[in-house]
């Protein structure tokens, strides 16, 4: 009797065992995949927006050194929306997967594009704003009315911006490829094509518009573009909470007019948009 209650009492251990391990097991599975980056901001208390510094008029420093811009208005509206305060962080451009990753910025918002390498890279809220790429110029004599028309011109964009993917997804990229030089800002692309060192720029439209409404010698938009250039905000990838949060709160300010109003005010009229970005 004592030999089968022995054995008994040692089988009930295994199976509780078994049991204990399995439901550990389920546990840790469940944490991993777990999607916490609400609660990560939520218990900041804040949502650190990376950002470059110089991108006008999305987000830029005015004369007193400020940062301002669409970007920056629509930021601060979103986070009293979900009630966190925002920090906003400047960034190497070219450094913002590497920013994100490390933690040291929770998102990306400051004019990016879409494109199908960040939508890899990154999870992406919906669509915000339409821009187009464009091209620019100082000499009247510059025409491009069809991409290969750019191998007879010096052309000046921003290094690992849209404008500069877009020049090398061109069909015509063989043709012209020599002819284009990296700036790590635009406004260090303008002074050289003010200068006479270049001859065109590629940019964003709603940038180029902005600059251009600031210089005494005015650039002229060529006839041709490379089409239409969503702009998203980017978060880590698979932090799908965060960026369904920042959606919402997005829709709430287009909904109570607010959005309107800052559209209104850095580009004189409605161009916010909310669509949901396309499956690849």
């Amino acid at each position: 009797m004592k030999k089968k209650l022995l054995l008994l009492a040692a089988a009930m251990v295994l199976v509780l065992g078994a049991l204990a391990l399995t439901g550990c097991g389920g546990s840790d599975e469940e944490s991993a995949s777990e999607d916490a980056s609400w609660t990560y901001v939520q218990d900041k208390g804040e949502l650190v927006v990376g950002l470059d510094d110089t991108f006008a008029p999305m987000g830029f420093r005015d004369e007193d050194n400020n940062l301002v811009g669409f970007d920056i208005d629509l930021a601060t509206a979103v986070c009293e929306e979900l009630g966190v305060k925002v920090k906003f962080q400047p960034i190497n451009w070219d450094s913002k997967d590497m920013e994100l990753q490390s933690k040291n910025i929770d998102c990306v918002w400051n004019g990016m594009s879409i494109d199908e390498e960040r939508m890899e890279k990154m999870t992406l809220s919906n669509k915000y704003l339409n821009n187009r790429i464009v091209i620019m110029a100082l000499k009247k004599d510059v025409k491009v009315e069809k991409a290969e028309d750019l191998a007879n011109y010096n052309i000046a964009t921003q290094v690992d911006s849209s404008a500069l993917k877009m020049l090398q997804n061109n069909e015509a990229y063989e043709s012209y490829k020599d002819k284009i030089t990296e700036y790590k800002t635009y406004d260090q692309a303008i002074m050289d094509m003010q200068a006479g060192r270049m001859d065109c720029i590629v940019v964003d439209q709603v940038l180029g518009e902005y600059k251009n409404s600031k210089l005494e010698e005015k650039m002229n938009v060529c006839d041709f573009d490379f089409g239409d250039d969503f702009y998203a905000i980017g978060f880590r990838k698979g932090e799908e909470a965060l960026a369904a949060k920042v959606n919402d709160a997005i829709k709430a300010t287009i909904d109570s007019g607010e959005a309107e109003e800052i559209s209104n005010k850095w580009f004189g009229k409605n161009i916010m948009i909310f669509e949901p970005l396309e499956e690849k």
